[in-house]
């Protein structure tokens, strides 16, 4: 307060009362005194240098909330009296004054201040307590929660579910009760504070149970009881809570704690808690039958890759091995005992077929290829990228199968031959009959028919002949070849059989086509036969279509008719060697090789071939080639 005879006053009171008293004039020197130290009760004027105590009560009170303030006052005011009590100032003092009233009303803020701070501490004490007792539950839940994604024990996971159920609850015993589909019992999956032969021996019927209401209800349960009450027999329990372990909608057993002995009961958190580990457990069980069966799974592919006799190789993005097989092994004979995983499969394996596909994996299209080793021994060999994961390349023996096709190529090529001598010999006298004597009507239409007998016969082993050149490979020599002009030239030898059954032709090429790099003699045959069956099977009046155009990097040749279609079942066994297709007329003339020599024409000269057909619509064949590249290019 400001200097006054009352602040002697005050100050003599006090001291006598062996108090240490300090003194403020204004605002200013009231802060720095409270920064030295901390009083005990605050005595503060109605005005202190021309400020209101009140106020300055108030911004005191923000940074000392239990420090007892007294407002001295010149006068008994109601009204100032209670604008201090709601600043927050302990009691109110005004002339006249005493020194025993004084000191009196010092002691009772005084002490009032003490047990409100002895309170204070109290429940901060109280409050540490508790927040440690939240602090070691989180940090037990988070070690469980470690436990269980690290650890894929599932009776070491679990055991330490019961065993932190237990511990956080103050329990006497815990268990973990899962259900058995076969029997509807409850068995003791773990459990904390039971014998052994107890848990082993422990069944609980799901009818009629604390634990199987739990299951039926999906619905946790608790209580206390001064009387024990009965789980099963000779078990009984007086406090007990159990939550259920629930799966989606499904609940699969029961999370439990109890107290045997004792009457302590359980709380809404330990219930809570309980829940809590009741779902840990639930993830802990999750993940170990995904990883069972995951395992079971994976022991199942290795068991199949390592038993199958095709060799395979899983490659990462960089080609570095992440799995071969004993058969890939043996192909190449690596041996069987050192480890090639993380190797680059370029430096593992080193056959210069193999290696020449690796090379051209980038480049070349085609997923499947032919590995040759001296011995003899064929591997067709495919690659296919697997996204996320890298490629896998397999090898399937074809060694018996190419010498089939060797022996059957063979075979074809031995008896075209034979047959040519004898045809012609036919031929040539089957001509010379009418030279030898007049033949009557009859005897001229057999010999027509001989005739033209012989003549499929040939044709038949001429295309034989030429399947058998193309596929052996004889054909090498490609030259720039004018697809366009092939194409014109063939039907313009068409065009009179066009004519003749009043078909439609509808013809596009596009301008300066690009050259291609081929056997001008087997792609004259190759447009040939596609023109030849298009014309045949399109009916009087039909419509053909030829459309050749470039695409990118590529020429395409599409031709397309009307006629009868080709069934579905048959599309996909049209290339084949002598198939024909099952709704072709019996009086169609044809070997069924004409499609199969088209095909060998097109892989010959690394293109593709396919159709597309529709019953009683028509057909259409799309030949896909690659353009030419010069050197130069």
């Amino acid at each position: 307060m400001d200097e006054s005879p009352t602040l002697g006053l005050l100050e003599r009171a006090l001291r006598a009362s062996d108090y240490m008293v300090a003194r403020a004039y204004d605002a200013e020197s009231l802060d720095l005194a409270l920064h030295e130290s901390t009083p005990l009760v605050l005595l503060i004027t109605q005005t202190l240098n021309g400020r209101s105590g009140i106020e300055i009560s108030q911004k005191i009170l923000e940074r000392f909330p239990t420090l007892p303030v007294l407002l001295y006052a010149d006068r008994d005011d109601v009204a100032l009296f209670k604008q201090a009590i709601r600043a927050g100032v302990s009691d109110f003092l005004h002339p006249p004054l005493r020194i025993d009233d004084i000191v009196n009303i010092i002691k009772h803020n005084q002490k009032r201040a003490e047990r409100m701070g002895d309170w204070v501490r109290r429940e901060v004490r109280r409050t540490t307590a508790s927040l440690e007792k939240r602090m070691d539950e989180m940090e037990t839940l988070v070690k469980l929660g470690r436990t269980i994604h690290s650890s894929l024990d599932l009776d070491n996971v679990l055991t330490s579910v019961v065993t932190a159920a237990v511990e956080l609850t103050g329990a006497e015993e815990g268990q973990l009760l899962l259900l058995d589909d076969e029997t509807s019992e409850l068995y003791m999956r773990a459990g904390r504070n039971f014998e052994e032969n107890f848990a082993r021996a422990f069944r609980l019927p799901v009818k009629d149970s604390i634990a199987g209401q739990v299951v039926h209800t999906g619905q946790p349960i608790s209580f206390c009881q001064d009387s024990p009450s009965k789980i099963k027999t000779a078990y009984l329990v007086y406090a007990l809570i159990y939550v259920p372990l629930r799966v989606g909608n499904d609940v699969i057993g029961v999370l439990g704690v109890d107290n045997r002995k004792n009457k302590l009961p359980f709380t809404q958190h330990h219930e809570l808690l309980m829940s809590v580990l009741a779902d840990y457990a639930v993830i802990a069980i999750e993940n170990a039958q995904a990883f069972e069966a995951t395992d079971k799974e994976r022991q199942k592919l290795d068991a199949t890759i390592t038993n199958i006799q095709d060799g395979v190789i899983l490659l990462d993005p960089d080609h570095h091995i992440l799995l071969i097989n004993p058969a890939t092994r043996k192909v190449f004979g690596m041996g069987t005992t050192n480890d090639l995983t993380g190797q680059l499969v370029s430096d593992a394996i080193t056959h210069s077929d193999f290696s020449g596909i690796l090379n051209s994996i980038s480049e070349n299209p085609l997923k499947y290829h032919e590995i040759a080793f001296e011995d003899g021994r064929v591997f067709n060999t495919q690659y296919v990228p697997i996204p996320e994961v890298g490629s896998v390349i397999t090898f399937e023996e074809i060694t018996h199968l190419k010498m089939l096709d060797r022996l059957k190529s063979d075979f074809i090529h031995t008896i075209s031959h034979d047959l040519r001598s004898p045809l012609t010999a036919i031929m040539g006298y089957v001509e010379l009959l009418d030279r030898v004597g007049p033949l009557n009507d009859q005897q001229k239409q057999f010999v027509h028919h001989v005739q033209n007998s012989a003549q499929n016969i040939t044709t038949l082993i001429n295309d034989l002949l030429d399947l058998g050149r193309i596929e052996a490979g004889f054909d090498t020599r490609k030259d720039e070849v004018a697809f366009d002009a092939i194409v014109g030239y063939t039907l313009d030898n068409l065009n009179q059989q066009i004519i003749e059954k009043n078909q439609t032709l509808k013809l596009t090429i596009e301008n300066k086509l690009p050259a291609l790099r081929g056997n001008p003699i087997r792609l004259r045959q190759l447009v040939d036969n596609l023109l030849v069956n298009a014309v045949k099977y399109t009916p009087e009046g039909g419509t053909l279509t030829v459309n050749l155009f470039r695409e990118g990097e590529q020429v395409i040749l599409e031709v397309i008719d009307t006629g009868l279609g080709i069934p579905p079942t048959d599309q996909p066994h049209i290339f084949e060697k002598f198939y024909r297709a099952s709704n072709t007329p019996k009086s169609t003339p044809g070997t069924g090789l004409g499609l199969a020599i088209v095909k060998s024409i097109v892989e010959n000269h690394d293109g593709r071939i396919w159709l597309e057909s529709f019953v009683g619509k028509g057909s259409k064949f799309v030949v896909v080639l690659p353009i030419y590249k010069r050197d130069d290019d």
